[in-house]
């Protein structure tokens, strides 16, 4: 049997998600015994590569019809492939695209879904997944007994295992069918790191006061190599656009390194990045509830510590 992971895309190129979805199931599929095959669909490039995090083979479904992300037509293209390849576990990130067509394939194939999975299933005498629940703030082992069984992985949870060697890719031809879904056209956010792709994120609230004063911690992202964000009452008078707002009803992050600034720290906003590796916070409120979960505090003017910080970034990089 086969496990088979979804790896995902955006503008041609394999996504950071996509690698570790690729990882985990090939981690899952040498503890069963099983092969690895990874899926791609519409244009890409560079899916050799998938080689190094563990699958020997690619299935590459480059359909024109599918440059667009399409729900529907992935998930019919998803079970075509599964099908073809004997896969009774298929793997997704816990992403955009994850979300949209997991359920929909667990439907199709009368398969057991768990989403938001942190860790390898445990496979002695059952199948038991580790998930994420409440928001983050505590985890639930959920056993799949069905007989086609479907994971998303939550990003940024797995330790990726990296290895030498490429990936033969295989093209395989699908009858898409139409869905009566028409993209009459794609706007990309001109932003220089995506959000959710970020290793590093620095975040700033209603601390800073205004707009104008965003230029500090643009700064600051550019010198960490890291994406901006926002909080929600920033995002809503307009001070920065609605992509960049962080928490439980904007975009869910899971960075290695969150920068909190001028942030007091709602529970709608650790919502959605209480899965952070290390939060910083800075803000002069020292009773602000963000230090509670923070790992490194600074009780401190943002407008005096941020450009302390870019100049010992600076410093640091030309050492």
């Amino acid at each position: 049997m086969s496990i088979l992971i979804y790896a995902d895309t955006s503008n041609g190129a394999l996504t950071k998600n996509a690698f570790e979805a690729v990882n985990y199931g090939a981690q899952l599929a040498q503890k069963t015994g099983d092969v690895a095959v990874a899926v791609v669909t519409g244009s890409a490039s560079g899916l050799e590569e998938l080689g190094k995090y563990g699958v020997n083979k690619v299935i590459h479904v480059a359909d024109a019809g599918l440059d667009n992300f399409d729900p529907q037509k992935v998930t019919h293209v998803i079970n075509e492939v599964a099908n073809a390849q004997g896969a009774k576990t298929i793997i997704f990130s816990h992403d955009y695209a994850g979300k949209s067509v997991a359920p929909r394939l667990a439907a199709k194939l009368d398969a057991g879904l768990v989403t938001g999975a942190v860790a390898i299933p445990n496979t002695d005498g059952g199948f038991v997944v580790k998930k994420a629940v409440f928001s983050g703030k505590a985890f639930a082992n959920v056993e799949i007994s069905s007989d086609v069984k479907i994971i998303s992985v939550l990003p940024n949870s797995i330790e990726k295992q990296i290895g030498e060697g490429s990936a033969s890719v295989e093209n395989m031809s699908v009858d898409v069918p139409s869905t009566g879904l028409t993209v009459k056209e794609v706007r990309k956010e001109s932003t220089e790191l995506s959000l959710t792709e970020a290793d590093i994120v620095v975040s700033a609230g209603r601390g800073l006061k205004g707009p104008e004063n965003w230029g500090m911690i643009e700064e600051l992202a550019h010198e960490l190599g890291a994406a901006t964000a926002c909080s929600r009452p920033v995002a809503d008078i307009g001070w920065r656009p609605h992509h960049e707002h962080v928490g439980q009803t904007g975009i869910a992050i899971r960075p290695n390194l969150y920068f909190a600034i001028g942030i007091s720290g709602a529970i709608q906003h650790l919502a959605g990045v209480n899965g952070s590796k290390v939060i910083v916070v800075i803000n002069t409120d020292a009773e602000a509830p963000f230090f509670k979960a923070a790992d490194y505090g600074i009780v401190g003017d943002a407008f005096e510590v941020v450009p302390k910080l870019i100049e010992a970034v600076k410093k640091l990089k030309a050492s």
